[in-house]
């Protein structure tokens, strides 16, 4: 279902004259998203939003025919200069035009604008402005049937890593990495749920590795008294994703440095969660940067603030790494508020040469409220 009229709402609301999303071969998959679908597409595709009128899509004659006319008005057009004429009476007026673009680059996961592009939409009167903030309130905003979705996604995720590690347990010293990660995909295929790519399956060192993806070849086998890390993440047809890490221990008693680590890993994750709580119980809806802040804060008073190497957390949406706020003052610097309506991650880690350790939890903000929609770790996940 397109999102054509909540874009045009929060048009309304952000007091921006337009909002005008560009494609080329599928580049930019906040139009898509806006339309409901992606449709073959070989030309530059302009898509034209106003607060009191109907959408205006710019498509090549070549390609006019695959996109459905439902919400707004095609024009096709065939040659460069009927592409800037066709433009430039549609920018006729306005004044400030939001696009896919983030000044210095600042938020790259909603900069899709290149410089040729946003110099000629300049060049043809308006100012272009970034469309982050639109773009999070127009598409990151859940609807009731889109949480419903994350919210199953999020405790299936929980009951199927507690299963993947009673998998290794009753194969202990004969199943692979790759082979938990197998069952895992069956389990996602059974119960209907995709992903975009394999769960992470780490071992002792690999799990030191935020991003290691196990492989058929050279996977490592899991063994007693070794260090676990699982990272899985699914959605539901049309759904929202769900994204959740834990981790275990194959053997009775985990190192004084492992249960260190677990412990200032997840004393951060708490503290972030517990400095949202009283902000937006204040009326107070902080930035994404302002939490990553907090958990670094506390990782980095027990000494391992250079073992965290990434963002706090991110947005959750129809893909894994959504288009809202990210919790990041780390790798860029989220300037976004957290708004109501959004779900989005909290994921701290510290990550050393022998293991690494992430918790991660999903949330959704409500006005006034922050609800935790998936399993809470607690305690590391004995499998004895």
């Amino acid at each position: 279902m397109h999102k054509l009229t909540q874009a045009q709402q929060a048009l309304a609301e952000s007091g921006l004259d337009a909002w005008l999303l560009y494609d080329f071969r599928h580049s930019n998959p906040l139009l898509w998203q806006v339309l409901g679908a992606a449709v073959h597409s070989t030309r530059r595709v302009f898509l034209l939003l106003r607060r009191d009128a109907t959408p205006v899509m710019l498509v090549h004659q070549v390609d006019a025919g695959h996109f459905p006319a439902d919400g707004l008005t095609i024009r096709p057009y065939q040659h460069l200069d009927d592409l800037t004429a066709q433009l430039r009476g549609l920018l006729h007026g306005l004044d400030r035009v939001a696009m896919e673009y983030s000044p210095l680059g600042a938020l790259p996961a909603v900069s899709y604008v290149d410089a040729g592009t946003f110099a000629l939409v300049e060049s043809l009167g308006p100012q272009v402005v970034s469309s982050a903030e639109l773009a999070q309130a127009a598409l990151c905003r859940l609807t009731p049937q889109e949480l419903a979705s994350h919210r199953r996604a999020a405790a299936f995720l929980g009951q199927a890593v507690q299963d993947a590690f009673g998998f290794i347990g009753a194969r202990l010293g004969r199943v692979t990495e790759h082979e938990v990660q197998a069952y895992l995909l069956q389990r996602f295929a059974g119960a209907g749920l995709r992903t975009d790519d394999p769960p992470i399956v780490a071992v002792d060192a690999h799990a030191g590795d935020p991003h290691y993806a196990p492989q058929a070849e050279g996977s490592a086998v899991i063994g007693p008294n070794q260090w676990v890390l699982i990272d899985l993440w699914a959605v539901e047809p049309n759904g929202t994703y769900g994204d959740l890490t834990w981790v275990a221990y194959t053997g009775r008693q985990p190192s004084t440095e492992q249960r260190r680590v677990f412990d200032v890993v997840t004393g951060a994750r708490d503290a972030a969660v517990d400095f949202l709580q009283t902000e937006v119980a204040a009326g107070r809806y902080p930035e994404g940067r302002g939490v990553d802040v907090v958990a670094r804060a506390h990782i980095a008073a027990a000494g391992y603030g250079a073992a965290f190497t990434h963002r706090l957390g991110h947005s959750l949406g129809p893909v894994v790494h959504g288009y809202g706020a990210n919790l990041d003052g780390y790798e860029t610097r989220d300037t976004r508020r957290l708004a109501p309506g959004l779900a989005f991650t909290i994921e701290p880690g510290v990550y050393l040469p022998g293991f690494g350790v992430r918790s991660e939890i999903n949330l959704y903000m409500e006005s006034g409220s922050v609800e935790l929609t998936s399993p809470v770790q607690r305690e590391i996940v004995i499998i004895d």
